[in-house]
């Protein structure tokens, strides 16, 4: 089975970098790709909330009942 990414949140750099510490916290290995920084970089905008947190396939499962868990909480 290949690996590949797949993604489970997206939101603004401070909710992203919490799930990221709650998925860390739990051996689940992350890649976080920051559309802001590459529309500025690029040269024009993107909103805010366009930084998406992806996991692995193969730790997906395990993932989501955290992420789950996490939205639950900042919706609340």
């Amino acid at each position: 089975m290949e690996n590949k990414h797949i993604t489970v949140f997206s939101g603004s750099s401070i909710l992203v970098k919490g799930l990221q510490n709650r998925l860390e916290d739990n051996n689940i290995s992350i890649l976080i790709k920051d559309r802001v920084e590459s529309a500025r970089l690029g040269g024009f905008g993107e909103h805010r909330t366009a930084i998406e947190l992806q996991v692995l396939n193969v730790d997906l499962e395990k993932a989501k009942p955290i992420v789950a868990e996490y939205e639950k909480e900042i919706n609340s």
